[in-house]
């Protein structure tokens, strides 16, 4: 395939990841607003985490059977419909002031989500030289980290800051504090209509649009089951290893507002705003680590990032004060190349296997619903949410070893007929 084939293309597919990166960090400001709204404990404020993340672990084969049978575009055009519809669903959960509606929304999102990833991934993978398949993949990946810079910011100012304080809601009648908390939860009607309408846009765009098809390697056939894929051990380790760097990528984000507001006594909106920081670093991350790519193996420098993180994991519990803000800041920035490095390690060599492979490792982003959870049960009951990074320092000890031995590709022989060997 030629450049001027597959850029524009490119273009189209890496605005996804931007999009996907936008829903992805609104939950981190959805989680506080909807914590005060609805009165809830913190696992009770991680369910938004669990029913986008459950999505993904219900939602991936059924994607990657569309892939098979339907092709990308068809799956690309599906995710962003779903993904509109969940986001114009906001519209009558904050009409009704359900919690329970807000995390139907979200999980009929992250389902759109889910199909996208599905298909966005492997095809920016392959859509060019393979020598460079995870150099690509990291480069589409740092628009995610865009993504995670601006969303905090700009969902702040829209979501956070018409909110009204505790001391204020204590002293209104009950009448009084219910229409209050339904303002606070129009709030967050706009910023959804808005992306729900890119999103249908972007889904016509892509109907018009012609996609290079990828080439399968020739003479591997196409995988006929899932079973079979799960036959390649490093593929194997790169589902357990995404499953624990998603969980500690979501605890990092998701909780950071809640964690800052508590270890360096900030405000919500001043925490959003470093959470925007946080997605700086992130987004500096993917560009210094898709540059040292060129240089190092990119298994070498995961193992070397997940050890980096389990230091400052440890700094963040122990610490007090604006240090562990930056402390946060910069597990941010080692965090930032881990997910395309594992998921292009993951199906690395996988051809005829590739959709179910991509299928299991989306399916693994379900640890963003489990650990969190895990993270908020442990704040909870010792009183100190810092304690809670336990949980992604483990994580990272899984994503070192990944990267140390976990990735290597063990090509098991053909079988060899009888009648040839006599």
């Amino acid at each position: 395939m030629t450049k001027n084939k597959t850029l524009f293309p490119f273009i189209l597919i890496t605005s996804l990841f931007f999009l996907w990166g936008f829903a992805h960090n609104l939950d981190p400001i959805l989680i506080p607003h909807l914590k005060k709204s609805f009165t809830l404990t913190t696992v009770q404020a991680t369910l938004v985490d669990s029913a986008v993340f459950i999505a993904y672990f219900l939602m991936a084969l059924p994607a990657g059977f569309i892939m098979k049978k339907y092709g990308y575009k068809t799956g690309i055009i599906t995710g962003l419909l779903v993904f509109a519809f969940g986001s114009y669903l906001f519209i009558p959960a904050a009409n009704t002031q359900q919690y329970t509606f807000f995390l139907v929304a979200l999980f009929i999102i992250a389902c759109g989500l889910t199909i996208l990833e599905t298909a966005a991934n492997p095809y920016a993978s392959s859509l060019g030289d393979p020598a460079t398949s995870i150099q690509r993949l990291n480069f589409a990946q740092s628009f995610n980290g865009l993504a995670a810079t601006l969303a905090p910011i700009i969902g702040a100012r829209i979501i956070l800051t018409k909110g009204y304080t505790a001391a204020q809601l204590s002293i209104m009648t009950e009448g009084g504090r219910k229409l209050a908390l339904a303002a606070e939860a129009s709030s967050v009607k706009m910023p959804y209509f808005i992306l729900g309408s890119v999103l249908v846009f972007i889904a016509i765009l892509f109907a018009f649009t012609h996609l290079p098809r990828i080439q399968q390697h020739e003479g591997h056939t196409a995988s006929k089951n899932i079973f079979h894929a799960l036959k390649h051990r490093h593929l194997a380790w790169g589902v357990a290893a995404q499953f624990f760097y998603v969980g500690a990528q979501v605890c990092v984000f998701s909780l950071f507002i809640l964690y800052a507001t508590k270890s360096a006594g900030i405000t919500e909106v001043k925490a959003a705003d470093y959470l925007g920081l946080c997605g700086f670093a992130f987004l500096i991350g993917r560009f210094i680590g898709t540059f040292l790519m060129r240089y190092y193996s990119s298994a070498i420098l995961l193992a070397a990032y997940g050890g980096i993180n389990i230091l400052l994991c440890a700094i963040a519990i122990l610490s007090h004060g604006m240090i562990t803000v930056y402390t946060v800041m910069a597990i941010c920035f080692f965090m930032s190349i881990m997910f395309p490095t594992i998921f292009a390690l993951g199906i690395k060599g996988l051809k005829g296997d590739t959709e179910f492979g991509s299928s299991l490792i989306i399916m693994s982003i379900v640890g963003g619903a489990i650990l969190p959870r895990v993270f908020g049960y442990i704040s909870d009951v010792t009183g100190n949410i810092q304690y809670g990074y336990l949980v992604p320092l483990v994580c990272f000890a899984v994503v070192a070893f990944f990267g140390l031995k976990g990735h290597r590709v063990k090509v098991e022989p053909e079988s060899v007929p009888v009648s040839a060997i006599l």
